[in-house]
């Protein structure tokens, strides 16, 4: 099932539907404020490009991750999409959809007020995951053969995405030990830009498919279908995401990228280099296997892995501690701040 662009915008006179759609794309502005800033983050500290250029090429690809693999497999956009479990009542599941969106408005805006770059995935979860509790009541609501696939996400993007940079950088390091350094320095220079936009494009890969999930969730419910399994995404909802994150990246994007980029970790070309490259390969790994990660994890525990290549007080551990404390308080943050805004929702709608 799938819906053309037409019946969206005739849809919008719903004005239950009118906000949970103002609500997504707002949680896919914000995005671009927290998680879209990560690709482009090295690039922009080792002075590889520019912050304009680089929030261009940005939002360039991330259309293009978002268009391309979401044909080739959209299995993230499913897992998202199959996570919950809003019940049969169609018009008090948007309802708590709508709560749902509201509070990862607030949980993420407040994190990015303070300039740490908190994952908009696992927000997105764990406010989907509160409301559903909310509405059912219990556990019920949630489907725990998708949710462990957040956990397997979360193992992906931490432990791997530092290993894997840790080990890169080690192979660059070793292979161009004798080459000359300005030759070294101008071939990274234009592999750091290649190597953020293979970030820019995973982003969108990742990201833009779990949002897209929760819109079509919205645009059924909005008709009354609480019980669609199978859907295809619209070419006109990706053109629509995309150019939301990109706006989100353009207008926020530079307190993530100091403290993501030039804060937690003091980066050369080759070290920026090596952290989107594991990033990338992080990120297309999960991608294939249909697994929800946090972009923000993967991109900067390649940065701590870079980091700690070189020795362990390279590495900003106060930044990182901040991070970690956000990460971890994401999950029942956001999840008790949808849980009781939809309970409030129900009720005075």
């Amino acid at each position: 099932m799938t819906i053309s662009l037409t019946d969206f915008l005739n849809q919008l006179a719903n004005p239950v539907f009118f906000v949970t759609t103002a609500l997504t794309l707002g949680v896919i502005l914000v995005n671009g404020w927290t998680d879209a800033p990560n690709a482009i983050a090295t690039c922009v500290s080792t002075r590889s490009m520019n912050v304009r250029k680089a929030i261009l090429m940005a939002a360039v690809f991330n259309f293009f991750g978002v268009l391309i693999m979401t044909v080739l497999n959209a299995t993230v956009a499913h897992t998202i999409y199959r996570m919950v479990d809003f019940g049969g009542d169609a018009r008090v599941a948007l309802i708590a959809l709508c709560a749902a969106m509201f509070a990862i408005v607030l949980w993420a805006t407040a994190a990015w007020r303070f300039g740490i770059p908190t994952s908009e995935s696992h927000a997105l979860i764990a406010g989907l995951s509160g409301a559903a509790i909310a509405l059912q009541g219990g556990l019920s609501g949630i489907n725990l053969s998708e949710w462990v696939k957040v956990i397997y996400g979360l193992v992906l993007s931490t432990a791997l995405g530092f290993a894997v940079g840790y080990f890169i950088v080690k192979a660059v390091e070793t292979a161009f030990y004798n080459v000359d350094r300005t030759y070294a320095y101008g071939l990274f220079k234009n592999a750091q830009v290649a190597a953020a936009a293979g970030m820019a494009f995973m982003h969108g890969a990742q990201d833009g498919q779990k949002f897209m999930g929760v819109f079509m969730l919205g645009l059924f419910l909005s008709n009354g279908r609480a019980d669609v399994g199978v859907f295809v995404i619209p070419v006109w909802l990706m053109v629509l995401c995309s150019l939301v994150m990109a706006f989100g990246t353009s207008i926020g994007g530079y307190r993530i990228i100091k403290s993501v980029g030039m804060d937690m970790v003091k980066l050369e070309k080759h070290q920026g280099f090596a952290a989107d490259l594991a990033a990338v390969f992080c990120l297309l790994l999960a991608s294939v296997w249909g697994l929800p990660v946090s972009t923000t994890h993967t991109k900067t525990t390649s940065i701590m892995g870079v980091g700690a290549a070189r020795r362990l007080s390279c590495v900003n551990w106060k930044i990182v501690g901040e991070m970690i404390m956000t990460w971890i308080l994401t999950f029942p943050g956001c999840g008790l701040i949808g849980y009781f805004m939809a309970w409030l929702f129900i009720r005075i709608f």
